[in-house]
């Protein structure tokens, strides 16, 4: 979201913040759960310390679903014609952005809520998210605030035991959701007492305990891929995946080595489930590439998400009156998601010979340029590099987690791997080096792989 300046609803003064008032899901899918998460529009101000959301008109729009909604904050006190002022603009612009067979009679009539959680039932319950599924969520929150402002963890351990079933994959999601919007907005120690608290659920929870079992898994299958280095070929990459003992592992290893698995490796699956003589075995062959197959659809998924993230995004950017200063203000968000669709989106408009797009895009590229220096991923490899102990290089990695992304460990994969395919043995301290960097790497991998199960 690109920043603007505004001013504090605590003390009136000045302030930079991610101000979003239209939600166009329908050319950006990503802006829906900014909206449900509560991370637009949040702001932290330097004068008086205020943290949280500014109140902003919102309108949302969803064209699959025929929904036109729009909420005005009470506390704005915005007069009727004004809301009609503020919000004409942003529906021609919604509507010409829509070909002409989408146009429907639902633009005529936007939906007005007078509560931000009425829109959001509504918004949820299109998507077949009852008010009992809601009233969950808000229990959830519940049990995380109970946890929060227990006296000790023997106290905590009591809130779980009174109903460990509520500990779910929908729990963890949600807990990994506020621990990070706690980070992102600045406050350090409730970051921190909900990671204690999480290494807690880990140990504590039937389903922190999978998580744990995934964590171990992945670190297993990597160190496999690492043992392999340059001469893993499909081959050995199918041996790998067959002699997977569980799930789990499946899974680690065609996350990691998605761009393996293509048609020559289904092909080489097929003929050794083709020539499998014993019938249980074949058949088992045949469940794990049924298995495989809906992994890396996840994983595309995923990637595809990403992407349609980011390029909300750019659009975002290129909407602003001054894309120059807006792209300086949002440089902190252009990660490899973000600049794959910048390159996509150039190689669109030089196709279509589009020169205003081409133009705003290349504005965004001068910024770049002229910012560049080291990459960033190197840089936070180097901080965790000088952590002097395994102490500190874990709170390295709990103070920056959200720089933990797949281009970081990638980058570290490569270090590691390019480590292991050298020929001439090391020097003592070389190997003290090796030593580090296979750390660092697993720790990433671990903390990576609870998001990913978050």
């Amino acid at each position: 979201m690109p920043q603007q300046r505004t001013v504090c609803p605590q003390c009136r003064q000045p302030i930079v913040a991610n101000i979003e008032e239209l939600f166009d899901i329908t050319s950006d899918p990503s802006a829906k759960q900014r909206l449900l998460s509560g991370a637009a529009n949040v702001a932290q101000c330097q004068t008086c310390g205020f943290q949280g959301q500014i109140p902003t008109p919102i309108i949302y729009h969803d064209n699959d679903k025929d929904l036109l909604l729009t909420f005005f904050p009470p506390e704005l006190a915005i007069p009727v014609n004004e809301q009609e002022r503020i919000m004409g603009p942003k529906i021609k612009k919604i509507t010409d952005n829509l070909p002409p067979e989408k146009r429907r009679g639902y633009l005529l009539n936007p939906q007005t809520f007078f509560t931000f959680e009425n829109m959001v039932e509504r918004i949820l319950g299109e998507d077949g998210i009852t008010p009992e599924m809601i009233q969950a969520q808000k229990d959830r929150i519940g049990i995380i605030e109970k946890l929060l402002t227990a006296k000790d963890d023997d106290a905590r351990i009591a809130v779980i035991k009174e109903d460990e079933s509520l500990f779910d994959e929908q729990f963890f999601g949600l807990f990994g959701q506020l621990a990070q919007a706690a980070a992102a907005q600045g406050q350090s120690d409730t970051a921190d007492q909900m990671k204690a608290i999480e290494q807690l659920l880990l140990n504590q929870t039937a389903y922190g305990q999978e998580i744990r079992s995934s964590i171990e898994e992945m670190e297993t299958a990597s160190q496999s891929l690492q043992e392999l280095g340059e001469s893993l070929t499909r081959e050995k990459l199918l041996d790998l995946i067959i002699d997977a003992p569980n799930e789990n592992r499946e899974r680690a290893l065609a996350g990691m080595v998605r761009q393996g698995l293509d048609y020559e490796f289904f092909q080489l699956l097929t003929e050794k489930i083709e020539a499998e003589s014993d019938a249980e075995k074949q058949k088992q062959l045949e469940e794990k590439r049924d298995r495989i197959l809906a992994y890396v659809d996840e994983v595309d998924k995923h990637l595809e998400a990403r992407l349609q993230q980011a390029l909300g995004f750019l659009n975002a950017l290129l909407e602003q009156d001054d894309i120059t200063i807006a792209t300086q203000a949002n440089l902190q968000n252009f990660d490899q998601s973000v600049v794959q669709a910048l390159e996509m989106m150039l190689h669109k408009a030089t196709e279509e010979d589009d020169e205003v797009m081409l133009r705003k895009l290349q504005e965004i590229v001068a910024v770049l340029q002229q910012a560049s220096g080291p990459l960033p991923e190197y840089e936070f490899i180097e901080k965790l590099i000088s952590a002097e102990s395994d102490s500190a290089l874990e709170k390295v990695i709990a103070e920056n987690e959200d720089k933990i992304n797949d281009e970081l460990l990638k980058t570290l994969g490569g270090i590691v791997a390019q480590q292991q395919g050298q020929n001439a043995k090391p020097s003592s301290q070389d190997e003290e080096m090796f030593a580090k960097m296979n750390r660092i790497y697993s720790a990433i991998m671990k903390v990576s792989m609870k998001k990913n199960m978050e």
